[in-house]
């Protein structure tokens, strides 16, 4: 997923748009060269040592690997998959990212 990830964080760059991972790899030292080499620029959060029995995946409920979930400017949990579904979770980026744009607006009004 990193090539899509990577698009979408050049695509959204003046947007109201933040990506956020969460890595399961066991061991951190192997993790940070590796992205490193995928040009990992957002940020992205280890989930310890247990993997993908670690903590934010125990918190947020994660079952498998990946999943994707696209919270708004509300932090409203708006779409949820599991697997990569990039399909649909663009398909949701392109419709919450408009309103979240048109709140940041009206914000500033």
């Amino acid at each position: 997923m990193y090539p899509h990830e990577r698009s979408l964080v050049k695509a959204m760059k003046d947007k109201p748009f933040a990506l956020l991972g969460v890595n399961s790899d066991s061991d951190l030292d192997k993790l940070r060269p590796r992205m490193e080499e995928e040009s990992i620029t957002w940020r992205s959060f280890w989930n310890g040592p247990e993997g993908t029995n670690g903590p934010i995946s125990k918190a947020w409920n994660v079952s498998g690997w990946p999943t994707l979930y696209l919270i708004d400017h509300e932090g409203v949990i708006r779409f949820k998959s599991l697997g990569f579904d990039q399909p649909g979770m663009d398909a949701a980026i392109a419709k919450w990212v408009p309103i979240a744009e048109k709140a940041r607006v009206e914000d500033r009004d």
